[in-house]
């Protein structure tokens, strides 16, 4: 059985977005990463109502916290409660440093929380190296 290849990508910001991809892309960590803008679109995406329909699981999932329509805590939440995505690996990556936010993270089930540094060197070392960790040494779950 073939591993997934997809990442999800969960990031309002554009200028987070662009550097995120440029990194993966640069470092050749993925071949494909799907993004959204809000959680909205990515709850639908992996929870649709037709519980008949298949969800196409990723290799893991990067989210932000603080997200248009629905928040990052939000959508882990609703993953987490549904049997079809309970296991795939989320990776909260955002620049709250909230301990109320880290605490309840992982209570619902986060498989990391890494908060995002403001300068630009920083932020693409941090994306590398969490893209080598989740994509060549992390085994996930298989379907």
């Amino acid at each position: 059985m073939s591993l997934p290849t997809e990442i999800l990508l969960v990031e309002d910001d554009p200028n987070d977005v662009d550097l995120t991809l440029r990194v993966f892309r640069d470092h050749q960590l993925a071949n494909r990463i799907r993004v959204f803008r809000d959680g909205a679109e990515v709850v639908e995406y992996l929870l649709p109502e037709d519980r008949s329909q298949p969800v196409d699981v990723p290799r893991f999932i990067l989210l932000d916290l603080k997200l248009p329509k629905i928040s990052g805590l939000d959508v882990l939440r609703r993953i987490r409660s549904d049997e079809r995505t309970r296991t795939i690996p989320v990776v909260m990556l955002t620049s709250s440093r909230q301990i109320p936010d880290i605490r309840e993270a992982y209570a619902l089930g986060v498989n990391s929380y890494l908060c995002k540094p403001v300068e630009f060197d920083a932020f693409a070392e941090v994306v590398r190296q969490l893209g080598m960790y989740w994509m060549l040494l992390n085994e996930p779950p298989t379907s």
